[in-house]
C-alpha cells in the first residue's frame, strides 16, 4: 500500500500517515460560519482536503473514508444579519448554506460525506459541556460557562506559543465573569430576540469552539485521524477544540493529524475590503473566471506556502487548461491513474509536482495518462469544461460593425483600432466581409480577456 505523508502541525514534521482504522478512516474540516457569501480564501482549505479526500479514496476505498465538514449556524455576525435586515435566521442561514455549496461545486469539489450543522447538535454541547463541569475544567459564572485554560497543562502545544505569548498576541477579551483572561466561553446566555436553548445554566447558545469538539465527537468518535482548517485558526479555535476534548475524555487524543493550509494573497497584498482587492468565489465565478481555472491556480501552489491570485495567473491557467482540452477532446483511452502521480501527491499532497508531470505528459504525447492524472486532480472532468465552449462573440461582432461604419463616416478609425487590438490580444481574428464581420478563435483565445473586453464597452 502507498505510504501518505502529511506535514502534521501537532508535531511540526512530515509523518507518515497510519490511520485508526484502515477501514475508517476518519477526516474532518472545519467548515463556514453561514452568513455571507465565501470569499476566495475560504475555498483553499476546501480544496486541499478535497484533494486529501480524493487520494485517501484512491488510496484506501471510497467506502472506508468519512468526511467531515461542518456549517456553523449559530453566530454573533447571523444574529447581528438577522436584526439588520429583518429576515428569520433559517432562511439567512439556509440560503448561505446553498450559496457555499454551488460554489465549492463549481470549483470542482466533492461534497463530504456528512455535513452536519450545529443548530442541529445542541444537545450534545451541552452533555459535553456538563462533563467538563463535572471533571472541573470549566466552571459557571454569572450565567456564562468558561474552560479554564490553566487546568490544561498541554495548552499552546498546537500553535508552539506559551500562553503568555498567546495574550499578548491575541484580542483577548476582558469579562467580569472570567477568572482568567484566557478562559474561554463555553455557553453564554441569550436575550430573547436572539436564538437561544434551555440548559443548566438557563437558556443561552454555545460559544464557537465547542460546537466542532461536540459534532466531531458525535460522530467521528474521541479520536479521529486528521483535523485541517486555514493557519488562522491554529488558535484560538483549534487550540480550544484539542483542550476542551482532551479535557472531556482525558483517554482520547481527539485528532492524531493536524493539517493547515497558508493564506491567500491578491495581488501579493493580504485580502481585505480597505484595499479593495476582496473577492467572493461568487465574485469571480460571476467575472468571468472559470471554476476549473480557479482551481488550477490553487492547485499550482503547496497548501502550506502562501498563495497569490492575479490576473496573469489565471490567464496562464486559462490557457493551459484551453490546451490540455483540446489534446484531450477525442481522447477515448482509459487509463487508470499512474503510480507515479499518486506517490507525487502522496508526498504531503504536492498538487504542483503532479501538475508539472501532466505538463511532460502532454509534451510526450501520453494523452491518456494526462487525462487520468488531470482528473485525479478534479480538473479536466466532463463537468467542468463548460467554460472551454465555443464563446457567444456576436455583441461584440456587432459592436465592431457599429464603430467600422462611423469610422468610415468621421475618416477617424481610432476607435475601431483599438477594438481591434484588444480583440486580436485576445485570441480572436478579426475577419471583415462586404457587410459583416466575424471574430474567430485562434490558439491564443482568452476567455478572461473576451470578458475584460465585454466588461469595457459595457456588453457583458
Amino acid at each position: 500500500m502507498i505510504k501518505i505523508k502529511l506535514h502534521n502541525t501537532l508535531t511540526r514534521k512530515k509523518q507518515i500517515f497510519v490511520p485508526l482504522d484502515e477501514n475508517n478512516v476518519r477526516l474532518y474540516l472545519c467548515g463556514p460560519t453561514v452568513y455571507d457569501r465565501a470569499h476566495l480564501g475560504n475555498a483553499r482549505n476546501v480544496i486541499m482536503f478535497d484533494v486529501l479526500y480524493r487520494l485517501l479514496i484512491q488510496v484506501y476505498g471510497k467506502k472506508s473514508i468519512t468526511y467531515v465538514r461542518n456549517f456553523t449556524d449559530i453566530d454573533d455576525k447571523i444574529n447581528n444579519k438577522s436584526l439588520e435586515s429583518g429576515r428569520p435566521i433559517t432562511d439567512i442561514t439556509s440560503e448561505t448554506i446553498q450559496w457555499y455549496l454551488d460554489d465549492m461545486a463549481a470549483l470542482g469539489n466533492l461534497e463530504p460525506n456528512l455535513m452536519p450543522k450545529a443548530t442541529d447538535y445542541i444537545p450534545q454541547m451541552i452533555n459535553f459541556i456538563e462533563r467538563l463541569i463535572t471533571e472541573g475544567f470549566a466552571y459557571v459564572e454569572e450565567g456564562h460557562v468558561l474552560f479554564s485554560v490553566s487546568k490544561y497543562k498541554n495548552y499552546g502545544k498546537l500553535s508552539g506559543r506559551s500562553v503568555e505569548d498567546m495574550i499578548a498576541g491575541a484580542r483577548v477579551e476582558i469579562a467580569s465573569y472570567k477568572r482568567d483572561p484566557m478562559d474561554f466561553v463555553l455557553w453564554k446566555p441569550s436575550e430573547k430576540n436572539l436564538p437561544g436553548w434551555e440548559s443548566p445554566w438557563g437558556r443561552g447558545r454555545p460559544g464557537w469552539h465547542i460546537e466542532c469538539s461536540a459534532m466531531a465527537h458525535d460522530i467521528l468518535g474521541a479520536t479521529f485521524d486528521i483535523h485541517g482548517g486555514g493557519n488562522d485558526l491554529q488558535f484560538p479555535h483549534h487550540e480550544n477544540e484539542i483542550a476542551q476534548s482532551c479535557c472531556a475524555y482525558p483517554e482520547s487524543e481527539f485528532a492524531r493529524y493536524w493539517l493547515h493550509n497558508e493564506m491567500l494573497q491578491v495581488d501579493g497584498k493580504k485580502m481585505s475590503k480597505s484595499l479593495g482587492n476582496f473577492f467572493t468565489v461568487r465574485d469571480l465565478l460571476d467575472k468571468g473566471f472559470a471554476g476549473e481555472v480557479i482551481r488550477f491556480v490553487f492547485l499550482s501552489t503547496h497548501y502550506s506556502k502562501p498563495m497569490d491570485w492575479n490576473l496573469p495567473k489565471a490567464m496562464e491557467a486559462e490557457n493551459i487548461l484551453r490546451k490540455w482540452r483540446g489534446l484531450t477532446k477525442d481522447n477515448t483511452e482509459i487509463v487508470s491513474i499512474p503510480d507515479e502521480v499518486v506517490q507525487i501527491l502522496s508526498d504531503d499532497l504536492n498538487t504542483a509536482g503532479v501538475i508539472s508531470l501532466i505538463h511532460s505528459y502532454a509534451s510526450k504525447g501520453e494523452i491518456g495518462k494526462l487525462k487520468a492524472a488531470a482528473n485525479f486532480l478534479g480538473i479536466l472532468t466532463e463537468e467542468m469544461g463548460e467554460w472551454c465552449a465555443e464563446v457567444d462573440v456576436s455583441s461584440l461582432e456587432d459592436l465592431f460593425m457599429t464603430l467600422r461604419k462611423q469610422a468610415i463616416e468621421s475618416k477617424n478609425f481610432e476607435n475601431v483600432d483599438k477594438l481591434r487590438s484588444k480583440l486580436t490580444n485576445a485570441g480572436l481574428d478579426v475577419q471583415i466581409g462586404k457587410s459583416n464581420v466575424t471574430l474567430v478563435q485562434n490558439a491564443r483565445f482568452s476567455q478572461l480577456k473576451v470578458t475584460e473586453i465585454l466588461d469595457f464597452y459595457g456588453l457583458s
